[in-house]
């Protein structure tokens, strides 16, 4: 039986806990950017929290995406054993 690139894929949850730390961390840059720029605490929250929303649904489905693709995977020994 062969068994494909497909039968590794990320599942939703780790794809939802990789959305979640990377936007946290951009939220910080963002936040830190935008106050350094305009020296204005509600503008640089305001600013970084509306980008945040939107961008961390587009990251999530960013993810998903390139999970169906197999192009650049490759297997692990430890993943032909099993």
């Amino acid at each position: 039986m062969s068994v494909g690139m497909n039968d590794f894929k990320e599942n939703r949850t780790r794809s939802l806990a990789k959305a979640v730390t990377y936007r946290a961390l951009i939220l910080i840059l963002d936040f830190t950017s935008i106050y350094l720029l305009s020296g204005e605490l509600e503008v640089a929250l305001g600013f970084a929290m509306v980008g945040n929303i939107y961008t961390s649904i587009a990251y999530y489905v960013h993810e998903r995406f390139w999970d169906r693709i197999d192009w650049g995977k490759k297997r692990t020994k430890q993943n032909v054993e099993t």
